[in-house]
């Protein structure tokens, strides 16, 4: 072998090993964003941290490649005091400098999230997601010090005192003269590992009077839920979004964000 054809060897084989080490890295980069694997997408998009309400669109795509196609768009209510950085599918690298998502703040977790199961007080929903029928022994569980906070348990089968302190019972209408909001609804996946004062017991559900705000949920009309419920497909990978207009048009490239039409 000469020297120049064990050069061009050695040359050969350090730009492949350079290529077996690098290329996995840069897919991983070009796939490492919360909305991998999703083709439908729940937007809500407020004017600013401290906006307690927004608009809702609904998007879905055929495959990852694919276009964001736009299906319906609403508005909705959101905390009385607006939004906060909640913890969910995104990197918190990513988060500004709005502020954090804390127990009692009276605010809805911005960031992407998981869709959860679907609830109400009837036994059943016309929806694709998981659903369960709320009875009058269903809590979800606010105390922050509680194991099983942030959970929605039935103390019948917990027991009494292990809901005792709870402000959230899932059947409002039993608890609170009528209450309609819990009647349709679904889980909004925020503070999965449950971390103590992170903030618990976030909805999307009904509101009871137009733009009503939510101690930190997002809440619509009945008929959009209905719509939203609906089209809602668990094989689909659902994710929900919620940014202040600033904050989105920030994070739309890093993300793949879909384009809106945002006043």
């Amino acid at each position: 072998m000469t020297p120049s054809t064990a050069r061009s060897l050695r040359l050969r084989h350090a730009w492949c090993l350079a290529i077996a080490l690098l290329c996995p890295s840069v897919a991983a980069l070009a796939q490492a964003t919360p909305l991998d694997g999703a083709r439908q997408l729940v937007v809500v998009v407020s004017d600013g941290w401290d906006a307690p309400q927004g608009r809702l669109h609904r998007l879905e795509r055929t495959g990852e490649t694919a276009a964001w196609r736009e299906v319906d768009a609403f508005e909705v209510s959101l905390g009385r005091n607006g939004s906060a950085w909640g913890a969910g599918l995104h990197p918190p690298a990513d988060q500004g400098e709005g502020p954090l998502k804390r127990e009692g703040d009276g605010r809805s977790p911005a960031g992407v999230f998981a869709v959860g199961t679907a609830f109400g007080y009837a036994d059943a929903a016309g929806s694709g997601l998981p659903y369960a029928q709320m009875q009058a022994s269903d809590w979800c569980m606010d105390v922050a010090d509680s194991p099983l906070y942030n959970r929605i348990v039935d103390a019948r089968e917990v027991g009494q005192a292990a809901v005792a302190g709870s402000t959230e019972p899932m059947r409002l209408d039993l608890h609170r003269d009528g209450d309609p909001r819990y009647r349709l609804g679904f889980v909004i996946s925020h503070n999965p590992d449950n971390v103590p004062q992170g903030g618990s017991c976030i909805f999307a559900h009904l509101w009871r009077t137009p733009g009503e705000a939510t101690a930190g949920c997002t809440a619509m009309a009945d008929a959009d839920m209905e719509a939203l419920l609906a089209w809602l497909d668990p094989d689909r990978s659902p994710r929900f979004v919620l940014l202040p207009a600033e904050e989105y048009r920030r994070l739309a490239s890093a993300w793949r964000l879909p384009l809106l039409g945002m006043r």
